[in-house]
């Protein structure tokens, strides 16, 4: 196991799940976040449910950033919402020779990152459905997997871990896919409080689908981003229907609790940078008035 001490920066589901996969695995783990879930991870560790495994995970837990100091590998799992927030209170604690890795949705935090802090921090994609059930406990649905820039010291941790990452010398379409994958489920479970499965399955939502990923597929050409075809994505988004089919999108999950969603970042910045190119996003825009209609209702 690389010799990594590993800090999380937002110990909400995502930083919980990979906090618990690695923790599990022997490498150090320090989650920093919010005081209810803290106290409960330091009295009694990190509750794991997976479809294999359902237990207490040992991890260091905080809610000061300072503890990031002694990190080689520092995640920054916040909502892009918070980004700039986040980057200006990790700056100063961060070690000179640690990396900020970006373990969040939408395909601008890195250049955000660098704006604010003049830190260039890496890009990854994470693929996964988690959900935090209770105050110091986190929910598996489906997937873990990650994507990240060519950084083999990061990848080597989480793959000695057990968890599947892979390197990707196009980063930048890496990102977008994920993001296509994001405006065709968030904001339609959002708006009909539904799990992906149905949405897929459905053939209105289905459709609504294919326009969206159509939309994104054009903002990212015009945008010069080396991307897959629609109709290859359209494939891959009923694929990941099935294989997260009792999921509930982060987008949905934020409006249940009553919390702002990352709307701006996903189907909003589709919508911004279609004006900015020249490329009508009606569907996408369609869905990011409603979310925020609903974030403010």
């Amino acid at each position: 196991m690389p010799n990594e001490h590993i800090a999380i920066v937002g110990a909400g589901a995502v930083g919980c799940y990979f906090g618990a996969m690695l923790a599990r695995a022997g490498v150090p783990v320090t989650l920093i976040g919010r005081a209810h879930h803290v106290e409960a991870m330091n009295r009694d560790g990190l509750f794991l449910e997976k479809s294999d495994y359902e237990g207490y995970v040992k991890v260091q837990a905080s809610t000061e950033i300072e503890v990031l100091r002694d990190a080689t590998v520092v995640l920054l799992s916040v909502k892009t919402i918070d980004t700039e927030k986040a980057a200006l209170q990790i700056a100063p604690h961060l070690a000179s020779d640690a990396l900020l890795v970006s373990f969040q949705n939408g395909v601008d935090n890195v250049e955000r990152i660098q704006r604010a802090t003049g830190i260039d921090a890496i890009p990854a994609v994470v693929y996964v459905a988690a959900a935090m059930s209770g105050v110091g406990r986190v929910k598996h649905y489906g997937r873990g997997d990650i994507v990240i820039g060519d950084v083999p010291r990061v990848a080597a941790v989480f793959g000695q871990a057990g968890i599947p990452c892979r390197t990707s010398d196009n980063i930048a379409g890496e990102l977008w896919t994920k993001l296509v994958m994001n405006c065709a489920y968030n904001a339609v479970s959002a708006v009909t409080r539904s799990r992906y499965l149905p949405i897929k399955d459905n053939p209105l939502t289905r459709d609504v689908m294919k326009d969206l990923i159509s939309e994104v597929v054009a903002v990212a050409t015009a945008a010069g981003v080396r991307i897959a075809t629609a109709d290859a994505l359209m494939e891959a988004a009923l694929k990941l229907g099935d294989s997260m089919a009792t999921a509930t999108s982060s987008t949905e999950q934020d409006l249940s609790r009553g919390r702002p969603t990352e709307i701006d970042s996903l189907n909003g910045y589709v919508a911004r940078r279609g004006r900015e190119l020249g490329v009508p996003t009606p569907v996408n825009s369609t869905l990011y008035s409603l979310v925020k209609f609903l974030e403010t209702a």
